[in-house]
């Protein structure tokens, strides 16, 4: 179905950086709320697959991809980041994208960091948010995270990871890695949380996180299902690592499809 969906890539200038953005219309003339997809910490547009657009089409409502500063194709990310990065991401970058794309009404998709952006977005601006889907979101910051963060940078500096992430971010590979893995290992940011925001998100939130998932424990779905004010469900992905949406598509897909179902039938 996601070969019916007609894809459009452009820039915006979003907070004073150029990003680039994927619009994807798949057709169907639902007036409704966009999908908003905010990728991982070392993401970028074609590193969603054929998701987005699986789930535009399962569900007959527009999407939008971007990639943030730093990342793929936007501008080049200037060192260090700033340890409330994420904070900045949700409160400042995010509102100015959907302002530079004439979004108003939203359904943010987020995984891993993006998960947490979507959240942190929500909680700041509530009457914008109709629902959101987080993915392997971080909550608080566990060893576990910390581990899975200096595997990569060892796979990163001594493995094949460098040339692997370089297929899709070119000449901005070396600083989107090292804003990503510099700052979390950074001691300072070990005490990062968002647990004080998550009662500010009164809309519906599907938490899905794999049984697997070598970056959090179950504990950060926990923690998000009783921190929201709002209606919300957790999802525990069986045989599943921190890609959800990749490593058990159908069965996520699904599940995300029959959530924005009950979203537009509330």
């Amino acid at each position: 179905m996601s070969d019916k969906v007609s894809r459009q890539r452009d820039f915006v200038v979003a907070d004073g950086h150029r990003l680039r953005v994927e619009r994807l219309d798949p057709g169907s003339g639902v007036d409704g709320p966009w999908l908003v997809f905010l990728h991982e910490g070392l993401g970028s547009i074609p590193q969603w697959g054929e998701f987005p657009a699986a789930l535009c089409a399962a569900s007959g409502l527009p999407g939008l991809v971007y990639e943030r500063w730093g990342f793929g194709e936007s501008d080049r990310l200037v060192l260090p980041r700033p340890l409330d990065y994420l904070h900045q991401e949700a409160t400042r970058a995010l509102p100015a994208v959907l302002d530079a794309c004439g979004i108003d009404a939203c359904i943010p998709v987020g995984h891993s960091d993006g998960a947490s952006i979507a959240l942190l977005y929500a909680a700041h601006v509530p009457g914008q948010v109709r629902g959101v889907v987080s993915v392997a979101a971080h909550v608080v910051i566990e060893e576990l995270t910390l581990s899975g963060i200096r595997d990569a940078g060892h796979a990163f500096y001594q493995g094949s990871l460098r040339e692997r992430l370089a297929r899709y971010h070119g000449d901005n590979t070396e600083t989107m890695f090292r804003g990503w893995h510099e700052t979390w290992l950074q001691p300072e940011f070990r005490h990062w949380q968002m647990l004080d925001r998550l009662p500010a998100i009164r809309c519906p939130v599907l938490a899905i996180q794999g049984e697997g998932d070598e970056y959090g424990t179950p504990g950060q779905v926990d923690a998000i299902v009783r921190g929201v004010s709002g209606p919300v469900e957790g999802y525990m992905v069986p045989d599943c690592g921190h890609i959800p949406h990749r490593q058990q598509a159908d069965r996520v897909l699904a599940k995300i499809t029959d959530f924005l179902r009950q979203l537009r039938e509330d």
